[in-house]
């Protein structure tokens, strides 16, 4: 493991983590990285994209610039030819199961969203530029999934046919890799329209129709991920968290992953973190993220999840996306790093606004200046 530049600074929340901490938290998720640079969920375990990049960014706010660029330079190079990456990836030759190798949009999308945070942080335009293929294949794979009503299908199997179901959660998260991508787009003058056109179909699906989407309504990340996204916003962002708050949200513990299920986990509590911040909701934030500390180990990694009636850990994993989801979180409440406002959608360009939406929501409009 490197060690961060001698002048680095890491985010410091008052009663909630130390910078120390966070050292050691970062330092958790770099020495469970492999030596071809994918981040598993931990050592022996596999690895999928989306987590992959969420822990590279984690890396990246730690300081550990070599091994967010090890972490990235594995999506380039394992990246498939239509864009995608298997779901699971287990072993060190590629080796998946038949039943996990279809293409997730989602987890393609994503990678637009490290890139861009590793260049707000770092500012490093070789970086980005050598990156710029794999982002603009990834989000073709997932804009080529997209269907009459804006909605993304979430995934394309191993025949190549596109999955019949959109779902919520991912289609919001796209939001925002969408808007990543834009802004990437313009930054190496390869601007995509196509693409602007894309994310408003597809953010108005999201805040306007939820008819559009698979009923996975029981998954707290269904709950606040249209926030989370960008796609609701303002008042109708507050609301929409305050009407099932009750439903997800146990005190002084953190945040359910499923509602009927007495189960909460470390990576939605610190999500959900991320989404009120998101919408100025700094003080329940930092509530949160200050009562999920229970889940943390000596080592600096997190537990996934806590069963409440039994009071004990469940499973016995600590799992490098939940390390970097902290990670995140605590940046973005900090504000330390550059990138710590890139979950807010600061410096993305504005959305496209529909004036109205006919069966196929195929026409839109920038917003008046």
């Amino acid at each position: 493991m490197t060690a961060q530049p001698s002048s680095w600074e890491l985010p410091h929340l008052p009663g909630v983590l130390a910078a120390s901490e966070v050292a050691a938290t970062v330092a958790h998720i770099a020495d469970e990285q492999r030596g071809d640079g994918l981040v598993p969920w931990f050592t022996g375990h596999h690895a999928d994209p989306w987590d992959h990049v969420e822990a590279a960014m984690a890396l990246t706010v730690g300081g550990l610039l070599d091994e967010a660029r090890a972490a990235y330079a594995w999506s380039a190079e394992q990246q498939r030819a239509d864009g995608s990456w298997p779901m699971e990836i287990r072993d060190e030759t590629s080796g998946v199961d038949d039943d996990t190798a279809a293409g997730d949009a989602n987890q393609a999308g994503y990678l637009a969203v490290g890139v861009w945070h590793h260049w707000l942080v770092t500012r490093d335009e070789r970086f980005v530029r050598a990156m710029w293929p794999s982002v603009r294949s990834a989000v073709g794979f997932a804009v080529g999934l997209q269907q009459a009503a804006g909605a993304i299908a979430w995934a394309r199997d191993v025949h190549g046919a596109p999955a019949d179901d959109a779902l919520l959660t991912g289609s919001a998260c796209l939001v925002l890799s969408l808007r990543c991508a834009v802004a990437l787009a313009d930054l190496v003058g390869d601007p995509r329209p196509d693409w602007e056109l894309a994310v408003a179909r597809l953010a108005h699906a999201v805040a306007a129709h939820p008819d559009a989407f698979a009923d996975r309504s029981r998954f707290s990340m269904d709950w606040y991920y249209p926030v989370l996204g960008g796609a609701v916003r303002g008042r109708a962002a507050h609301e929409l968290l305050a009407a099932r708050w009750d439903e997800f949200v146990v005190a002084g513990r953190g945040v359910r992953c499923v509602a009927d299920r007495p189960w909460v986990t470390a990576a939605e509590t610190s999500e959900l973190v991320l989404t009120l911040d998101a919408v100025g909701e700094h003080g329940r934030a930092a509530a949160l993220l200050r009562d999920v500390q229970f889940l943390r180990t000596d080592t600096g990694g997190y537990w996934t999840g806590w069963v409440f009636p039994e009071d004990t850990v469940w499973p016995r994993q600590q799992t490098t996306w939940t390390a970097g989801a902290v990670v995140l979180a605590a940046d973005a409440l900090a504000g330390t790093t550059a990138g710590s406002g890139v979950l807010r959608g600061d410096g993305l360009p504005p959305l496209l606004e529909f004036g109205g939406c006919d069966d196929h929501c195929a026409t839109a409009h920038r917003p008046a200046p």
